[in-house]
């Protein structure tokens, strides 16, 4: 799977878990050249508080972007050390 943004592959892995319909990419599969430090915290019922990135791409930016929760609650194991990405971030195969 790939990650695009920009035209600009942001992310890829083989190793990807879905779930709630995104998939989440291994931490070490994004590309940190592209991402910048983000305030924005929310939080899921279930997966605990999540913590986000923004996308920086040819000279664009892409607010909250990236998201991914440090640690989640009980039962959302699989999300632990991987990201997730909206906000007109393109994941294909």
């Amino acid at each position: 799977m790939k990650a695009i943004w920009n035209d600009t592959v942001i992310a890829e892995s083989d190793d990807t878990v879905m779930v709630e319909g995104n998939h989440y990419f291994p931490d070490s599969a994004l590309k940190r050249e592209y991402t910048s430090f983000s305030n924005h915290r929310t939080m899921c019922s279930w997966k605990g508080q999540a913590s986000y990135l923004s996308l920086m791409v040819k000279g664009e930016l892409n607010p909250d972007a990236v998201w991914y929760y440090p640690d989640p609650k009980p039962g959302a194991e699989m999300v632990a050390g991987r990201v997730a990405f909206w906000k007109g971030v393109q994941v294909t195969e």
